[in-house]
């Protein structure tokens, strides 16, 4: 009952105060001279001052302090004339484009075939190919849309000894991808071997390619293109035995083995893969072998003694 009463008391405030207002009376009250409309053509405001201090401008005024105005001095219409800075001396200003000499066709031709190439034209001005409509881009892809792999030029020849699809078990199911392994050498004492995995066959063999640059080993040979004595390697269950031939010999040696004795130059050698059949095993046990073989006057020089007498 109280909320009601309430609400009809604020209902007839609000209703009388609304009837209470009125707009003629409200515009009457103004004075003519202040209305935007009522203003004198020649009429300029006051410009525009900004306080240094957070204070009001009677504060500022009493205490004394600064006051900051901008264009209390300046007239509108007053015509501002341009004052650049004087030239320096011995300044000489550069001459007009149409004073310039004219260019030669070569000049005009060679700036045509660096901005739209030379195959517009249909020749070459600059040694471009004429059929490539930009020489700048290299063509990254095959005749399928594959990735073209771009050969590394330093002196090492690459060999994929086995390429195999692996899964990977994960929470949606099964992710296939790619592993190979590839060996690398100059033949000529240097050999290393990589293994990289993509979900493309491209990829994988430039990321082995680029892991066995990392691993790249010197594989000690004598004069007649073989091992100074034999030599012994495992890695995990996979064991090679490497035996050290007369010339005419060759390479007798199987699977992963043979691969990287042939990248590293050797070319009579005797090799048996005993255990595991593993390529990437077998081919990391041959390198373990590798490591341990010694050059007999590397030995002679740490024992003191000449290389002669190591056979007495």
């Amino acid at each position: 009952m109280a909320s009601a009463m309430s609400l009809s008391s604020l209902s007839s405030l609000s209703l009388r105060s609304y009837r209470s207002f009125s707009s003629s009376s409200y515009f009457a009250s103004i004075p003519p001279t202040s209305s935007f409309l009522l203003r004198p053509l020649n009429f300029r405001p006051t410009p525009l001052r900004l306080y240094a201090t957070t204070q009001p401008p009677s504060a500022t005024a009493s205490n004394g302090d600064l006051e900051t105005t901008f264009f209390d001095n300046v007239e509108p219409s007053e015509v501002v004339t341009f004052d650049p800075p004087e030239r320096p001396e011995g300044y000489v200003p550069p001459p007009a484009f149409d004073e310039l000499p004219p260019e030669t066709e070569e000049e005009i031709a060679v700036a045509y075939e660096e901005i739209y190439g030379p195959a517009y034209s249909g020749e070459s001005v600059l040694g471009n190919d004429i059929y490539v409509m930009d020489a700048k881009l290299k063509k990254t892809s095959s005749l399928l849309g594959r990735k073209k792999r771009e050969k590394v030029t330093d002196g090492f020849e690459e060999r994929v000894v086995q390429v195999r699809r692996v899964t990977k078990v994960v929470k949606g199911g099964k992710k296939m991808s790619f592993r190979a392994i590839v060996v690398v050498g100059n033949k000529e004492g240097q050999v290393g071997v990589g293994v990289g995995k993509a979900k493309e066959v491209v990829d994988a063999i430039a990321k082995s390619s680029t892991n066995a640059r990392r691993n790249i080993v010197t594989v000690p040979m004598t004069k007649y293109s073989t091992f100074p004595h034999r030599s012994d390697g495992d890695y995990g269950a996979a064991k090679v035995m490497l035996r050290p031939a007369s010339p005419g010999t060759g390479v007798i040696a199987g699977g992963a083995v043979r691969v990287v004795l042939e990248m590293a130059g050797v070319e009579n050698a005797l090799g048996k893969q005993i255990g595991s059949k593993n390529a990437l095993n077998n081919a990391r046990a041959t390198v373990i072998a590798v490591q341990k073989m010694r050059q007999f006057r590397d030995v002679a020089r740490e024992r003191g003694i000449p290389m002669e007498e190591l056979w007495k």
